[in-house]
């Protein structure tokens, strides 16, 4: 499901590329947005009607955790007899000291929500820092070349989409190790001043930062998320200013290879900035 995102794209490529038989889902599927040779549905979280047709003859089922219809997305699973969900869910449900942090709080009560659906086999996968994030920075750095950031030296381990598809991947194909679930990072934590640079580096751009107070942070937040998951996510920041935010070796031992580094997402994403 939402085979179109920055995660499900890729798993839905590396399944291909394995050369499992697999359906792709979209909210709204466009014509020739996905090959030809595989099923698309139109499904959507929220719909549990749409979910019966795109379950019905599947064992398993990639997913995003979302707090809305996950009754109707456990029911439709037991109707259509899938057999495991692997659920893109958030590395600070197994964090400590992202505990009690609403977003976090958010993430735990879907897990638990699926979890005591004890007839299904339910696989949480749980990235803490996405590189994506970072896709936030494009508009200021195409406007301006001036990034404004609380937080510069807060110091975190993002994680290439690719890496948190090939674990979802791994627990599509059978591996039941404790591992799959666990925190995924990045290879090696850096500042947001050195991501930045990374991104600089990786599209020949002169990026500036700044450092934004946080109260400048918090108002600037609040212009696209509501008050409350801004306070969240200074929360995060916080925490990781005070050293809290690690680097595992998680992806390694599910998948056998290396993280992959920020410099090679920033190449990847260039043409983002």
């Amino acid at each position: 499901m939402g085979a179109r995102g920055s995660i499900g794209t890729f798993v839905l490529s590396a399944l291909r590329e394995q050369g499992l038989p697999v359906r792709a889902s979209a909210r709204k599927p466009q014509p020739g947005q996905f090959p030809t040779d595989i099923e698309v549905f139109a499904a959507d979280l929220g719909d549990p009607a749409s979910l019966h047709s795109a379950f019905a003859g599947v064992r398993q089922v990639f997913l995003y955790a979302h707090h809305d219809g996950t009754d109707g997305v456990i029911a439709a699973a037991r109707a259509a007899g899938v057999e495991k969900l692997v659920l893109m869910s958030s590395g600070s449900v197994i964090h400590p000291t992202s505990a009690g942090n609403i977003i976090t709080e958010e993430h735990r009560a879907i897990e638990n929500a699926f979890a005591a659906a004890s007839d299904l086999t339910v696989v949480p996968v749980r990235p803490l820092v996405l590189a994506t994030n970072a896709l936030n920075w494009a508009w200021p750095i195409k406007a301006g070349n001036t990034v404004a950031l609380y937080k510069l030296d807060a110091l975190t381990a993002p994680i290439h989409e690719s890496d948190v598809a090939a674990v979802a991947v791994a627990a599509l194909a059978g591996n039941t190790s404790p591992q799959v679930s666990g925190l995924l990072t990045g290879p090696a934590r850096l500042s947001q001043r050195d991501q930045v640079a990374a991104i600089a580096a990786a599209t020949g751009k002169d990026i500036t930062v700044t450092e934004l107070s946080r109260r400048e942070a918090s108002a600037q937040f609040s212009r696209f998320m509501p008050a409350d998951e801004a306070e969240a996510v200074l929360q995060f920041l916080d925490d990781a200013d005070a050293g809290n935010s690690p680097a595992t070796d998680t992806v390694t031992q599910v998948t056998g290879r290396p993280a992959t580094g920020f410099d090679i997402w920033a190449a990847d994403h260039d043409a983002d900035s």
